[in-house]
């Protein structure tokens, strides 16, 4: 049987090889016959039996990796988590108990076929999509794997449930609901702050500034530095707070996990659905978005990496704008009264 690939040699001593079936030449990059012949012999044994090639191919990654035997895919789930720290250790924590992955726990990582993976993408939802993309590619970076599992264009899309933004009704109905004055207080600086609640909860009477008026704090999830300006609603609400240490020292103590519970508990009791502690995120960058807030400000609010602005300002809010020659009259008068005001200021 004539075999599919053949070896020759370059005028330049470097081997290439040549497929009959497409007519292609590539090189092997080496100089070394007996190398060049094996490699060739490689890929004609794995052309008459590639079930056997991939198997010799796992034979040879084990001597390589004496652990690669039986090394689980809950051996790397357990070393992820080792590598992060805070709320996203936590998150890692959670999200590798998803009972979805039950069913490749035990299983070999260098024994594992693509249906392993499509089964457990069948049992979990989108979460389970994220992490074990993760896990995967966690996997792959440690060289724990040979390949990809599966390929990048055979994952399922990432599909999300459509958010949205808590409205000014809701808001204003949830508020007059709750007696609790921290949690009350907690809820108007969520509608006026678009802080993410854990941030917001952990917020401290020296995150304000009140000569500049201005409140800044490092973000819990990302580190990124959010920075707001205080308007008068806001200032009066933090005048009823403590004013040094926390905030909110109650809220700040429980877990995230309890705050969303007690939210949701008013929310049912109003009849409000569709709406999260995160919900008050997007209804900021929402309005900032229909205000015609500039976007580069609004991710200074919310800081850098905010996925509710470039939601917002992608698609989700509606804006109204202005004709050009409208924007350019109001430019012009904004930098009228800038330069008459000195003026005034000096005859004075």
């Amino acid at each position: 049987m004539k075999q599919r690939y053949s070896v020759f040699l370059r005028p330049w001593g470097v081997f290439y090889y040549e497929d009959h079936q497409t007519g292609k030449q590539a090189t092997l990059k080496t100089r070394d016959k007996d190398e060049a012949f094996r490699l060739v012999a490689a890929k004609n044994e794995n052309e008459d039996a590639p079930a056997f090639s991939l198997h010799l191919a796992r034979v040879y990654w084990k001597a390589g990796d004496p652990t690669g035997a039986t090394r689980t895919w809950q051996h790397v789930m357990d070393e992820i988590p080792k590598l992060k720290t805070g709320e996203t250790q936590h998150r890692w924590l959670t999200a590798i108990k998803d009972t979805a992955f039950d069913s490749i726990r035990n299983l070999v990582v260098l024994e594992t076929q693509a249906e392993h993976f499509l089964k457990v993408l069948e049992a979990g939802s989108v979460c389970t999509n994220i992490y074990l993309r993760r896990i995967h590619n966690f996997a792959l970076d440690m060289n724990w794997l040979p390949w990809p599992v599966l390929p990048k264009k055979r994952w399922p899309a990432i599909k999300f449930k459509e958010k949205r933004g808590i409205t000014l009704v809701e808001h204003q109905a949830i508020v007059a609901r709750e007696l609790n004055p921290e949690r009350r207080a907690f809820y108007k600086l969520a509608w006026h702050l678009g802080a993410a609640q854990s941030d917001l909860a952990f917020l401290e009477a020296e995150n304000v500034d009140w000569d500049n008026h201005v409140i800044s704090y490092a973000r819990k999830k990302t580190g990124s530095v959010a920075i707001m300006r205080l308007d008068e609603d806001v200032a009066e609400i933090l005048r009823d707070l403590p004013g040094n240490g926390p905030l909110f020292p109650y809220l700040r103590s429980v877990r995230a996990g309890d705050r969303a519970t007690e939210f949701k508990q008013r929310c049912v009791g109003l009849k409000i659905k569709g709406v999260t502690l995160h919900s008050y995120r997007y209804a900021w960058a929402e309005r900032a978005k229909t205000a015609g807030y500039p976007e580069r400000f609004a991710m200074e609010h919310l800081g850098q990496n905010s996925k509710a602005v470039h939601r917002a300002y992608s698609r989700k809010a509606k804006v109204e704008l202005p004709s050009l020659g409208e924007y350019e009259r109001k430019r012009t008068q904004g930098i009228s009264a800038r330069v008459e005001t000195p003026v005034m200021a000096a005859a004075v």
